[in-house]
This record gives structure tokens, C-alpha cells and sequence, in this order.
């Protein structure tokens, strides 16, 4: 199952450092999520373009992951020649992820 069927997702930027969220649809989904959807599991989806590390923050009382992923937008917002400089459709690339559910 993709991720999308279960969860949505928003991308930020601060510098060449994404941040992904990934939050269930269903509240019910949030420890599978957990369990799944792991640093390593991130930065494998994303392989082509998360070079530096993946940490992962649980925010159990909102039900919410959050990705932050180092050195992943080309240099940044300023230096960086790709098409997507902020990281926006980022969080679309990450609900392409399958898991087993």
C-alpha cells in the first residue's frame, strides 16, 4: 500500500535541509506509520535525492512524523538550479513510498 492511502504529507525548507511531515488520515494508523515509515525507510525512498542524514521526530500527541533530511535540496533556496528549490513536491514523492499494512 502507498502511503498516500493512508496518511498526507507537507514539505518546508530551511536552507538544503527538507522537512517532511507524514500524518494518518485515521488516527488509528499513527503506530504503523511509526513502525514502517522509518529514517532509513525515508532516505531509501528518496535515495536520488536525500544525501545527508534522516532524523525522525514522533509527535505522539498530534499523530505526526516528522522527517528532517540534510543536504537534500541541491544547496538551498539561493544556490540551487533545480525546478522545485523549496522541496514543495517532496511530500508528494514521499506518499508514493509502499508499505506492507
Amino acid at each position: 500500500m502507498k502511503l498516500i492511502d493512508i496518511a498526507h504529507s507537507r514539505a518546508g525548507d530551511k536552507g538544503n535541509i527538507l522537512n517532511l511531515s507524514l500524518i494518518p488520515y485515521k488516527e488509528k494508523d499513527y503506530e504503523r506509520l511509526c513502525q514502517k515509515v522509518t529514517p532509513k525507510a525515508v532516505k531509501n525512498h528518496l535515495k536520488d535525492i536525500i544525501q545527508g542524514d534522516v532524523i525522525r521526530y514522533e509527535l505522539p500527541n498530534v499523530k505526526a512524523l516528522n522527517f528532517v533530511c540534510y543536504q537534500s535540496l541541491l544547496g538551498g533556496v539561493t544556490t540551487s538550479l533545480a525546478m522545485d528549490t523549496h522541496g514543495k513536491s517532496l511530500s508528494s514523492a514521499l506518499l508514493e513510498m509502499e508499505i506492507d499494512y
